[in-house]
């Protein structure tokens, strides 16, 4: 569908510039760079306004064929394959616009790092599979000349989910799905978990689900900043700032039902407009195609695009279903704890734990109920909630965690994304939303 959407543009001359030449990591084309010759020539012209020769050098590229809005593993990721894809170096130019460069508060760097087969849709197995083979071989995907290679930190040792009696025919049929698509999962009886698990009590559990390979745990970190790097050797721009408009037009089509549906496209000029970090200016962006890699915060970038914006009830009324929820994730330690070959387990309660590192610490959490829902704002902890809604289920699961000292806790921001139904689409056809699961 991208190549597709790519030729389309070229065929009308949008992408032009793109076949250009460039030479030495340059950030602007040809058409870019005499554009800015001019500009400098007109500043000193008699009877023209005296300016001192302007430095644009820290604001985005004027024209761009792909703006990615989000730099976070998911719009490095994209930026990644859009580079490897092109058939010729410097074909596709690809701007990554992110607000937040110490990635304080993404999504990517608070997270705990877990990668599992272990779902009931088809579609994210087999993301998974692709993650993992991915991961193995890092520093085939994402090698520098000169630079060194990476370490993930990968711990193969599994997830092992937790079912009740309630929830096992639901375990049962998921493991059928996972075993179809490839994943190599196992179903487990409570003996059975206890011969291989002696930590663990299988009270109020009906059966257990452990992957055998391809699941466990990483560096997030490592990956965050192994993927930026080689974006970046690879030509991939990036800017630091925040996306505050979109400018579009509109075209009316009628569905098969007879209803009509506003089609728009994100075009030029101000598309999108970025707002530089402690400043008044603004560089309006020329692209054929964005992707709004924004996490959490998709919802947002999607509002700017005129989704969900109009009447509700109506198609142009529905917002996209992302929306970011908050999680404690806490650290702790136990010298009696689980051992080196334990797990990411997921307990029948909703509380987590997994092993990090060889001193027997663990991180875990649990998430809260609807009406227990933090405020995303902000990055505060509650400690009581560890106390109250994370240690009991996990003390009661592992009695060796009854002795636990917590020694630090933090906030992990991350996204709801609710089942949305297919349908004629009343936002911009050139707009995509990259997501990591459904």
């Amino acid at each position: 569908m991208f190549r597709g959407a790519v030729r389309l543009c070229a065929a009308r001359g949008h992408l032009g510039r793109a076949l250009s030449t460039r030479s030495g990591g340059s950030t602007l084309d040809w058409a870019g760079k005499v554009s800015e010759i001019k500009k400098k020539i007109q500043s000193v012209l008699p009877g023209g306004a005296w300016n001192p020769l302007y430095d644009t050098s820290h604001l985005p590229p004027e024209h761009s064929d792909v703006v990615i809005v989000g730099g976070g593993v998911l719009g490095l990721s994209v930026a990644y394959w859009l580079k490897r894809l092109e058939k010729q170096r410097g074909a596709i130019h690809v701007l990554v616009v992110e607000r937040d460069h110490t990635y304080s508060r993404a999504s990517t760097g608070l997270s705990v790092g877990g990668i599992r087969q272990q779902f009931s849709l088809p579609e994210n197995i087999q993301l998974s599979l692709f993650s993992v083979d991915f991961l193995r071989n890092i520093n085939d995907y994402l090698a520098v000349v000169d630079d060194p290679p990476l370490d993930l930190r990968f711990n193969p040792s599994g997830y092992l989910l937790l079912a009740s009696e309630k929830g096992a025919a639901i375990m049962e049929n998921n493991v059928k799905v996972q075993r179809q698509e490839g994943a190599k999962v196992c179903l487990m009886s409570p003996e059975q978990l206890r011969n291989k698990f002696p930590w663990i009590n299988t009270d109020g559990v009906a059966l257990g689900s452990y992957g055998l390979e391809g699941e466990g745990w990483f560096d997030p970190w490592c990956l965050l900043q192994g993927l930026r790097r080689k974006v970046q050797s690879m030509g991939v721009l990036f800017c630091h700032g925040e996306v505050t408009r979109f400018v579009s037009s509109s075209n009316l089509m009628e569905t098969i039902s007879g209803e009509e549906v506003t089609l728009k496209r994100i075009h030029e000029v101000h598309c999108p407009q970025v707002k530089m970090d402690h400043s008044m200016e603004y560089q309006p962006v020329e692209c054929a195609i964005v992707i709004n890699a924004a996490g959490a915060w998709s919802g947002q970038i999607a509002e700017l695009a005129g989704i969900g914006k109009g009447p509700p009830g109506t198609l142009q009324g529905t917002k996209l279903p992302v929306e970011p929820r908050k999680r404690y994730v806490y650290s702790w330690h136990c010298p009696q704890g689980p051992g080196l070959e334990t797990p990411f387990v997921a307990d029948t309660s909703g509380a987590y734990f997994r092993r990090e590192g060889l001193g027997n610490n663990y991180l875990g959490g649990c998430s809260p109920t609807e009406e227990e829902e933090p405020d995303p704002g902000n990055l505060e902890v509650d400690h009581d909630f560890f106390q109250d809604k994370v240690w009991p289920p996990l003390a009661q699961r592992v009695p060796a965690f009854e002795s636990l000292k917590v020694t630090r806790r933090r906030q992990d921001i991350g996204v709801s994304w609710f089942p949305w139904k297919a349908r004629p689409q009343p936002f911009p056809v050139n707009l995509t939303t990259a997501k990591d699961s459904v």
